[in-house]
């Protein structure tokens, strides 16, 4: 679908990810003149994780628009996800640009203009589904700029015999270390928090406790980096300060929203370091008239209360209350 400067649409969704995508099958369900805007691959944040990541949520969480999603075990894979969306987007038609990031966005009296990187959009609603995992949560220490630190995994093989630090305890620095060291990595971890943490995958939770038990893996508890050289770490423990050796950084760290597209529209942000924008519950509407927040950016830097699960709903409570105000 070619749009051009005059045609005012119903909605611009931005982000081609699942909720994205979960919108533009409800403005199909309405007949509503939309697009969705994505500037990377088609749910880029998925194709982002891990090669063999598997889902937390089982596969039937995460179906939408009526279309079954088979995994092979109950516990999808990225790949498998990957595929079921793309299924999703042809099945259903969707009009999705890719490769086509928003610059700038903006509203002259009831309608929105946008700004993208290939052309310019006028509507009257917004949908903002722009995930969060495209910045880095930086530790902010020196040597964080070192090309042997990383804020994103895809796979063992590059560190097969090396020495490598892995910050953080969530579900992702544990798939890292785990999957590192069945490879031959020398691995260490540095825990912020006293042990891995208490939400990891209840498949995954004990087998890293045993490895580092053992000390197959070693870890430092309620410790940070303070520096990073060219080989090697400084560490901040309990006990003091150490320098370990080291080739690697993988710093899973977790992710921070964009917020420069919400601060553009006005979006209020709470004031506390939750950093949570301000929209209805009910609706999804922001403090911005037609425009509507779903799925993983309704958290703010609480990444961890929004899934693809609890927020596909948000696109039917969107669209059925742009409908209502038509």
């Amino acid at each position: 679908m070619m749009t051009n400067q005059k045609e005012i649409l119903d909605v611009l969704v931005v982000g081609a990810g699942p909720i994205g995508l979960a919108c533009g099958i409800e403005c199909e369900k309405a007949d509503l003149k939309y697009i969705i805007v994505e500037k990377g691959v088609l749910t880029n944040s998925l194709y982002n994780y891990p090669l063999n990541m598997t889902f937390f949520s089982t596969s039937d969480k995460l179906e939408m628009g009526g279309i079954p999603f088979m995994s092979v075990s109950h516990k999808p894979t990225r790949t498998e996800a990957l595929e079921y969306y793309r299924r999703v987007a042809q099945t259903w038609k969707l009009k999705i640009r890719l490769y086509e990031e928003v610059k700038t966005l903006n509203k002259k009296q009831d309608v929105f203009e946008i700004v993208t990187t290939k052309e310019t959009y006028l509507t009257r609603n917004i949908i903002m589904s722009t995930g969060f995992y495209d910045l880095p949560n930086l530790m902010n220490v020196p040597g964080e700029d070192l090309p042997k630190v990383s804020h994103y995994y895809k796979e063992p093989w590059p560190y097969i015999g090396q020495k490598i630090i892995v910050v953080g305890g969530a579900n992702s620095a544990v798939d890292v270390a785990l999957e590192t060291w069945r490879k031959g990595a020398d691995v260490t971890m540095v825990l912020k928090n006293n042990g891995i943490d208490e939400n990891v995958k209840y498949w995954v939770k004990p087998d890293v406790e045993n490895r580092i038990k053992e000390g197959s893996i070693k870890a430092f508890s309620n410790s940070m980096i303070k520096e990073i050289r060219e080989t090697e770490v400084v560490i901040i423990t309990p006990d003091g300060e150490i320098v370990v050796e080291n080739d690697f950084v993988l710093a899973m760290t977790g992710y921070v929203p964009n917020f420069s597209l919400l601060n553009q529209l006005g979006v209020e942000l709470s004031l506390d370091d939750k950093r949570q924008p301000c929209y209805d519950q009910t609706n999804q509407e922001s403090n911005i008239p037609g425009v509507y927040l779903a799925g993983v950016v309704c958290g703010g830097l609480n990444t961890r209360e929004f899934f693809i699960e609890n927020s596909i709903v948000h696109a039917e409570n969107i669209v059925g209350h742009i409908l209502g105000k038509r």
